[in-house]
């Protein structure tokens, strides 16, 4: 058993999942993993190397050779490729638009699965992305999916991209987000769902701290309950009779 629980939050894109995983993060003193950079990351790369969705084989050389690390630095996660901090430049369109066909590959999410397994095992991670709660820590102990209404999830992403100095329209943002979901739920392999145990929560009308009251007082349910199952079962074993 785990000493603390992995924390697994799922969803579409502007959902809200990576600010609420964030501040959950820093509320429970866990470890925040960005599953979604990492993708974006091999996205990037693929991009200056001038690598298609059809050159399956050049892609797959490429993986091999890529190093992606999360570190955190100042309180904030920082994204490294190959030893270059590519924080700010894995969120540009050019990058956003490729990452929905490089993580279409299954050489490239068993990479990226593999290496986020790794980051999970001893619990006290709050993960997040789109396959988190059914492909990469089925077994995790709190699952979350958070959705907004799509209207709602562009004018977050167009803000966002606004504020970057980023000049695009809210209708090319909402265009873009429903060919985004229209992808991740129909590819074929680990495809955006909601795992059957996983507590959905719509974000459209709820404030970030909100959403992480909610989630953060579902992890200490969870604690809470798992201390009275501890208890339960030490005081069963001091029950027991001598043999």
């Amino acid at each position: 058993m785990r000493r603390k629980p992995i924390v697994a939050i799922d969803g579409p894109a502007a959902s809200g999942k990576s600010t609420t995983a964030r501040l959950v993060a820093r509320r429970l003193g866990y470890i925040w993993v960005d599953t979604g950079a990492m993708y974006r990351a091999l996205a990037l790369k693929a991009l200056w190397e001038g690598i298609g969705s059809e050159n399956h084989e050049r892609l797959k050389e490429m993986v091999g050779r890529t190093d992606v690390r999360l570190k955190e630095r100042g309180g904030d996660l920082r994204v490294f490729l190959d030893g270059e901090d590519v924080t700010e430049a894995i969120r540009s369109p050019e990058v956003t638009h490729a990452v929905s066909w490089v993580c279409t590959f299954p050489f490239v999410r068993q990479a990226m699965v593999k290496l986020q397994r790794e980051m999970a095992c001893d619990g006290g991670v709050v993960m997040e992305g789109r396959d988190i709660g059914t492909v990469v820590v089925p077994d995790a102990e709190v699952k979350v999916f958070l959705d907004a209404d799509v209207k709602e999830r562009a004018r977050r992403r167009w803000r966002e991209l606004r504020e970057r100095g980023v000049d695009v329209s809210l209708d090319e943002v909402e265009q873009d987000l429903t060919e985004r979901d229209r992808k991740d739920t129909e590819r074929e392999h680990a495809p955006l769902c909601r795992a059957p145990d996983a507590l959905v929560v719509d974000t459209t009308s709820l404030s970030v701290e909100e959403q992480v009251d909610r989630i953060v007082g579902m992890v200490k349910v969870y604690m809470a309950n798992r201390k009275k199952q501890i208890a339960k079962r030490k005081s069963q074993n001091l029950l027991k009779p001598c043999v």
